[in-house]
């Protein structure tokens, strides 16, 4: 049973007040956030304590992920919450109180809640004091909480991803009575961070600098769920980093559905590509890493950003999603395939040892074999390091869900396996030639395969097993890449 004890604080002491002390539960809870939630927390804290007392152990919690770095972050800040309310954190699903934060890019990422859902149920049935949670992207479909409601209704409480930072209020109130709690917000304008959240790393960590999405591919669900873009404040963000790095973190990873879109809504524009060179500047970050990046606005001041840096990680995520420029104006991408071909050329020219990994669907409506060879070809051409591809999946709610021409699951297959076979011949290629190059490595975990080896990351993203002192996790070390296994290498430190 794993235990995560990283925790991270952040509180922003000229907007909210010094937080360090107790909140006086005697009075009315504040009405500004985050205060407000510390005081819920400290009333948690009590409701947690007694019931512990009443069943003769520490109450024990676990945070479920289900889909993207975004709901990873978010999860990090729940179980912060969680432990500073005195919930003992486990990774186990047989925990006390199980928090599910759900993903629905894809109709297959539903079906597995559901059967999480169906498999907790018998637990709780064997230990009635059990407590179940839903939160995340899945719970902004009314058609889901209807289901919830009636086919799961041992479910104690769900909110959605609007209110996440609510949480500590959402749980005085499933403690004080004895219904579903449900709580979901369709959208806001509000963000409120600097609460409590923990790290699986205590050196690296993800910063989210942006919520919801304004382009609306014609597939994806997902700013019907997450909302309209919101930046965070460039000074919030900054603030944040300066304390993580005050903490031991070496590496953040800046967090949005398109960071290139960063800043435009802000009282004072600012581009993502100034913020990265703001970031730069923080003593201690020593890696920078973002995602996600739309090809449709990635501009030339990002990428001059980060050819002249020395801490921006040599890895980008670009998704391509299809090839076929007929599949692309479809899908709502507004950029061609000559575009994205154009784009990664003076990528590669600009930063010649990037690594560039993408996302790409297959079985879209419409699409023929003939537009699955347009993406092998540009496959071919771009050379990507690694891509995620994935059967087209039809979400209720989207444009491409109603569009004529659905392909045949036997015929998407087909081209999936097609493409899958010329993505992974490329990756290898191009993970290949760093074979006998010495790299930095971010030195991140034991083996778990193998304890006498440790686990690192490169810059380009690229990981590397190698002999090593456990003392050396969290440090950048020199490591010879000596042994090329298709995707990761084995190695020894460098002298």
């Amino acid at each position: 049973m794993g235990m995560r004890t990283v925790v991270e604080k952040q509180a922003n002491e000229k907007r909210t007040g010094d937080m360090s002390g107790t909140p006086d539960l005697t009075r009315e809870p504040p009405r500004e956030e985050p205060a407000r939630q510390y005081y819920f927390i400290e009333k948690c804290r009590q409701y947690i304590s007694e019931e512990s007392d009443r069943l003769g152990h520490p109450l024990t919690a676990a945070v479920i992920t289900f889909g993207c770095q975004m709901n990873a972050r978010d999860s990090e800040k729940l179980s912060g919450i969680l432990a500073q309310a005195g919930y003992v954190l486990t990774d186990s699903e047989e925990a006390d109180f199980v928090i599910y934060n759900t993903c629905t890019v894809r109709d297959n990422a539903n079906q597995r809640v559901y059967g999480r859902l169906g498999f907790v149920n018998s637990m709780k049935k064997k230990n009635p004091h059990k407590r179940v949670a839903l939160c995340g992207c899945m719970m902004q479909e009314p058609s889901v909480i209807e289901k919830i409601k009636t086919s799961y209704r041992f479910v104690d409480l769900i909110f959605g991803t609007h209110n996440l930072f609510k949480f500590a209020e959402l749980l005085c109130t499933m403690y004080e009575g004895d219904r579903m709690v449900i709580d979901i917000w369709k959208d806001t304008d509000q963000i409120v961070e600097a609460l409590p959240a923990t790290r699986k790393y205590p050196f690296k960590s993800g910063i989210n600098i942006m919520f919801g999405c304004d382009n609306f591919c014609s597939y994806c669900i997902v700013p019907y769920v997450r909302g309209r873009e919101r930046s965070r404040r460039p000074e919030d963000i900054l603030g944040e980093i300066r304390s993580l790095a005050a903490q031991g973190v070496v590496e953040v990873m800046l967090l949005g559905q398109n960071v290139n879109s960063y800043g435009r809504n802000l009282e004072r524009p600012m581009s993502f590509a100034r913020l990265l060179r703001e970031v730069e500047q923080i003593d201690g970050i020593e890696r920078i890493r973002f995602m996600t990046s739309h090809p449709k606005d990635l501009s030339d001041e990002l990428i001059a950003v980060m050819a002249s840096s020395d801490k921006i990680c040599r890895h980008l995520h670009l998704p391509l999603q299809s090839g076929s420029t007929r599949i692309l104006q479809a899908m709502n991408r507004r950029y061609t395939k000559e575009q994205y071909l154009a784009l990664a050329e003076k990528i590669r020219s600009r930063i010649p040892d990037i690594s560039l990994t993408t996302d790409i669907i297959v079985g879209f409506p419409g699409e023929t074999m003939a537009d699955v060879e347009e993406t092998i070809d540009v496959v071919k051409r771009v050379k990507f390091d690694n891509a995620f591809t994935f059967l087209y999946s039809r979400r209720t709610g989207t444009p491409a869900a109603a569009m004529e021409n659905q392909v045949p699951r036997k015929e998407a297959q087909a081209g999936f396996d097609r493409l899958l076979s010329c993505v992974q011949e490329t990756a290898r290629e191009q993970v290949a030639r760093l074979s006998g190059q010495t790299q930095d490595a971010l030195v991140e975990e034991i083996n778990p395969h193998d304890p006498s080896l440790l686990t690192g990351r490169l810059s380009n993203n690229t990981i590397v097993h190698f002999p090593g002192d456990p003392a050396l996790i969290g440090r950048i070390v020199p490591v010879a890449l000596l042994e090329n296994h298709g995707f990761y290498f084995i190695g020894r430190m460098a002298k």
